[in-house]
């Protein structure tokens, strides 16, 4: 703590050493005492009481010194009376208390305002020639609020010749003023002409508290676009001070390309005709008035992009690329420039030699090649209906048969890019005499009509044609399947026929012979026999027998004749066998009663009442006879 010791003291010394007549008291008071807005103050005046003096004989009075330089009392005690002064700013605010016996009298001030921010005096008196005064200063503090702080929004380009705002600072409601300094990447920043300037106001609320605003401008470089800006406020309390930082804050800048490129964005690895090609451009400057310009040097071509999309390249795309950088707002910058190479890879159609179709002789040797000139090596497979048969530009087989005719697909690729390839196919036809595939064949046919179906095989396609055994020739248009010819023909059956058929071109003929037979059916048909008797119903059936006659060749006579006669003996041997039994059936008297004929309307049950039925398979239709075999209408028949 600073003591001070009051000026008037020397003062009184040097009355005392002139006059000697009486000295001053020592007061000693701190220099300042600091409070917090609001809060409580306590000054304490301290001096030295004289010895065989009573308190009766001290006077105690505090006064404050206005802006203005004068001096108010605001508080008086002595031996009758302790009350502080009227219509002073501090009446209803202040107290005194203390001992005059101890020399410390505390002046206490309440609910501190900012004007209570002036010096105090303490005046001491010891009878009527001995005084003496001390002073302090009260300071009042107020801790700031509303700390902000706010970027520029637009971009800063490094071409301005003047210094562009930063940004703005602003800290409110302190006391004493704030302090405000910025900070660009904690390196504390400071005015330079021309280059860079801090702009501060002052705002002195209604409150009488202090407002800041800080604002920062400069010219930003390059460097600038990463960096980062803040503010820094020194505030101070009682007995220290104290620090707060804003947040941190990038600025735009604005900077013209010094180096591009230019690059290949896809396809990726190797480019081949038919593909998207997509060239990228990217300078290291950030200005928005760059224009990129893509040329292709091989045909002047030129596009203002920086992405140049080019579709369904083929190997004219091939060349060099430039790309060049200009912005029209940093003139005096040169413009810079990048190239690239491209190639586009290729593959030509596939040619086959000889080409589309080839004829070769049967038993000879199929020779064919297949090429495609690419930039990169290729493979080349020969295919057949999907099957690989050869691997390689040449086709060689060797005793070629007419399963060697068809097409063939010579496929070429490009192994170091997928999906590049091409193919041609050759169509090989095999030629020879035709070759029928059916062989010679017996035909047994129930029907009036037999279909016969004959394939060939050769090259030229072959006629074909259809001769009977009765002397008939038919020609006919053959159909063309995968596997050869096809020829349908229908013949007439009547009796036993032969049908060749035969196929023939510039090489050869060959044919095949259908023997048909013709054949008949012979249906005979047998009855079923039912005997009802009034215990039992007996029933003779016979089946149909269906004999199947062969009708041979007209010229086989004798042998037809014997069939006609076996089948009449067939017929009289079961007529035999049905008399047997019918009369077999009469002697044991189930046909024909011995004792005459019987009235079968006598009634339902008698024993001797027989009753045979005879059906027809052809028939539903039965007929009832009496015992004596009289035929009898269907409502005469006995209820069974």
């Amino acid at each position: 703590m600073a003591l001070r010791v009051v000026s008037s003291l020397l003062v009184g010394l040097l009355l005392l050493h002139t006059w000697g007549a009486w000295a001053d008291v020592q007061v000693n008071m701190e220099d300042k005492v600091e409070v917090v807005l609001g809060e409580t103050a306590q000054i304490t005046c301290m001096f030295t009481p004289e010895n065989g003096t009573g308190t009766d004989a001290t006077i105690i009075q505090w006064f404050y010194v206005t802006r203005s330089n004068e001096k108010v009392r605001i508080y008086y005690r002595d031996a009758k009376s302790n009350i502080a002064e009227q219509g002073t700013p501090f009446t209803d605010r202040i107290s005194m208390n203390g001992s005059i016996a101890a020399g410390k009298m505390v002046l206490t001030i309440r609910n501190v305002v900012l004007e209570d921010e002036v010096e105090f005096i303490c005046l001491v008196k010891i009878l009527v020639d001995r005084t003496g005064e001390g002073r302090t200063k009260l300071r009042v503090f107020e801790t700031p609020n509303f700390l902000t702080i706010e970027a520029v929004q637009t971009g800063l380009s490094v071409s301005d010749e003047e210094p562009s705002k930063i940004g703005t600072c602003e800290v409110k409601n302190g006391y004493p003023k704030p302090n405000v300094t910025w900070y660009r990447n904690n390196t504390p920043l400071r005015a330079i002409p021309n280059v860079l300037n801090v702009a501060s106001s002052i705002t002195t609320e209604s409150s009488g508290l202090y407002s800041v605003k800080s604002e920062l401008s400069m010219r930003v470089m390059k460097e600038d676009k990463d960096a980062e800006f803040y503010c820094e406020v020194t505030y101070f309390v009682p007995g220290a001070t104290q620090m707060i930082e804003t947040s941190r804050i990038n600025v735009t800048v604005y900077y013209p390309h010094d180096a591009v490129n230019i690059w290949v964005e896809s396809p990726a690895g190797k480019i081949k005709e038919g593909d998207k090609l997509t060239l990228h451009c990217e300078g290291n400057g950030n200005s928005p008035s760059s224009v990129f310009t893509i040329t292709h040097l091989n045909d002047g071509g030129s596009w203002e992009t920086d992405m140049l999309e080019l579709y369904n390249v083929s190997r004219l795309n091939s060349g060099v690329y430039t790309c060049e950088s200009f912005d029209p707002e940093f003139i005096a910058e040169s413009s810079v420039s990048h190239n690239t190479s491209v190639f586009v890879n290729f593959l030509k159609p596939a040619v086959v030699t000889p080409e589309e179709t080839m004829e070769v002789r049967q038993g000879e040797q199929l020779q064919a090649t297949c090429n495609a000139l690419s930039s990169l090596p290729t493979n080349t497979v020969w295919f057949k209906g999907g099957v690989e048969v050869s691997n390689g530009h040449s086709l060689i087989i060797g005793d070629v048969t007419f399963d060697t005719s068809g097409i063939y697909e010579c496929v070429v690729t490009v192994p170091e890019i997928e999906g590049m390839s091409t193919s041609s196919a050759l169509n090989v036809n095999v030629a020879g005499p035709p070759q029928i595939t059916e062989k010679d064949s017996d035909i047994e046919s129930t029907e009036k009509s037999v279909q016969l179906e004959c394939h060939a095989r050769g090259y030229p396609a072959p006629e074909m044609a259809w001769t009977t055994s009765d002397g008939k020739v038919t020609k006919t248009t053959p159909t063309e399947t995968e596997s050869g010819f096809h020829s349908v023909f229908t013949v007439q059956v009547s009796s036993n026929i032969t049908a060749v058929c035969q196929a023939s071109n510039k090489y050869g003929s060959d044919a095949v012979t259908f023997n048909i037979k013709a054949t008949t059916h012979t249906t005979t048909t047998t009855t079923t026999t039912t005997t009802t008797t009034p215990a039992t119903t007996t029933t003779i059936s016979s089946t149909t027998v269906v004999t199947e006659s062969v009708i041979p060749p007209k010229k086989i006579q004798k042998e037809s004749n014997g069939v006609i006669i076996a089948v009449i003996i067939i017929c009289i041997l079961l007529l035999a066998i049905l008399g047997a039994v019918l009369y077999f059936l009469y002697k044991k008297g189930k046909i024909c009663g011995r004792s005459g004929k019987q009235d079968l309307t006598k009634g339902k049950s008698s024993k001797d009442n027989i009753v045979v039925e005879m059906k027809s398979d052809n028939t539903e239709e039965a007929i009832l006879l009496g015992v004596n075999g009289e035929k009898q209408p269907p409502n005469d028949q006995v209820d069974k």
